[in-house]
């Protein structure tokens, strides 16, 4: 390895190890291009650590859809490297039935044909399913990383966290949890400090089960009677954005009692009448003479979803719920870790005393003790997601990330 400054490129070491690498569906020659440290290759056994920054845009697909096995396929061969299964609020009640099955048969289809798939996992509506579908899903079930744990409190959701356990030990299998916070209970002003810090304290006692917290905005702005239009992003919904904050400070610290939290779900996928203008600046598309790439994701309303995972990333959410192929590769281009980004890192975990320093790019000052647990986090997201090159930008990225 070089020192971070020197802008040479890391070999590529795809072939080091078996599994799955973000950016692995980029022709070899473009990602030695793009990047100055390549993403790291990860497999399911990973350690959950490394896995919850690698989960990145977590793809939902309602388990009812036709030809899932081949859906999940082609995701996979788009970039796609989480993705989940959906018996919940996806599919209608009479439908659970139906999902549950054509769910077994799409995961036997998979197992059998041993084709690329993503880390993948189910939503379940009750603690029961989790056992039942493992049984049912057998030698397929190691296909399964986990379960997602939908309207999450600390009263409901241990029934689902010792199911979980449960089935773990009787299979031999290393399940993985994600409980989903967007219960009243845990949304509205005078239950939501209690019940927080209940469930804190519940996902301690599992802690080695719990991969990620995620956000369920859609029922959290269902607590209000609200909705938020495609030319705003969930932080302009007040009230929802405070349920966030108090998420992130009761589950997201960063003294060791934390959790990764992934950001709330982004839900349009083409645009109608805008109210606003675009909000992505026409000049860093200009220079890559990209012009077209910038209409194409106006017109498709991505670029308030590009701003949203700005602001995620800001307020310390990692990856993001997208229900739409067309938006992961704007996820996992600005989960890139830039090169400036990676030499404040660097220089700041160089460093074991304390004190402040300019930065490498002379136009910031980096704090060695404030700034250690950004840096450590930001070190891990570019384990998995690599470091650009010095002269590359988001554009560019994008554009190879975007393969239809």
């Amino acid at each position: 390895m070089h020192h971070p400054g020197t802008g040479r490129t890391e070999p590529d070491g795809g072939s080091r190890r078996s599994g799955m690498r973000h950016f692995d569906h980029v022709d070899a020659a473009r990602r030695k291009h793009l990047f100055f440290r390549h993403p790291r290759p990860f497999d399911r056994h990973d350690d959950p650590a490394v896995l919850a920054v690698a989960l990145g845009a977590t793809l939902y697909c309602p388990a009812t859809r036709p030809a899932l096995s081949t859906a999940i396929g082609k995701a996979a061969r788009r970039g796609v490297k989480s993705m989940v299964v959906c018996l919940e609020d996806a599919i209608a009640d009479g439908d659970v039935v139906r999902g549950e099955a054509n769910l077994v048969a799409a995961f036997a289809d998979l197992h059998a044909r041993g084709g690329a798939a993503p880390l993948l996992f189910v939503r379940v509506r009750a603690p029961r399913q989790i056992g039942d579908l493992i049984d049912r899903l057998g030698d397929a079930a190691e296909l399964l990383s986990g379960f997602v744990l939908p309207k999450f409190s600390a009263s409901a959701g241990g029934a689902f966290l010792d199911a979980l356990a449960d089935t773990a030990a009787r299979g031999g299998l290393p399940l993985l949890a994600m409980p989903v916070i967007e219960s009243p209970e845990t949304v509205y002003a005078e239950t939501r400090a209690e019940m927080l810090d209940d469930v804190a304290r519940l996902l301690a006692k599992h802690r080695d089960r719990i991969l990620a917290v995620r956000l369920g905005a859609t029922d959290m702005s269902a607590a209000y009677g609200l909705r938020r239009p495609p030319d705003l992003t969930i932080y302009d919904i007040r009230p929802v954005a405070g349920v966030i904050s108090d998420v992130v400070n009761v589950l997201g610290r960063a003294d060791g009692t934390g959790f990764v939290i992934t950001g709330p779900v982004w839900e349009y996928f083409s645009a109608g009448e805008r109210m606003f203008k675009p909000q992505l600046r026409s000049t860093p598309f200009d220079a890559q003479r990209a012009a077209p790439l910038r209409q194409r994701l106006i017109t498709s309303d991505l670029d308030g979803l590009i701003r949203e995972v700005h602001l995620d990333k800001a307020n310390g959410l990692t990856g993001k719920t997208v229900i739409h192929p067309s938006h992961v590769a704007a996820v996992h281009a600005l989960s890139v870790v830039t090169h400036e980004e990676y030499c404040d890192a660097a220089d700041i975990l160089g460093v074991a005393g304390g004190g402040a320093m300019a930065s490498a790019y002379a136009n910031k000052m980096n704090e060695a003790k404030p700034h250690r647990a950004w840096a450590e986090r930001l070190m891990l997201r570019a384990r998995v997601f690599g470091v650009a090159a010095e002269d590359v930008t988001f554009v560019e990225l994008l554009e190879a990330a975007d393969v239809p």
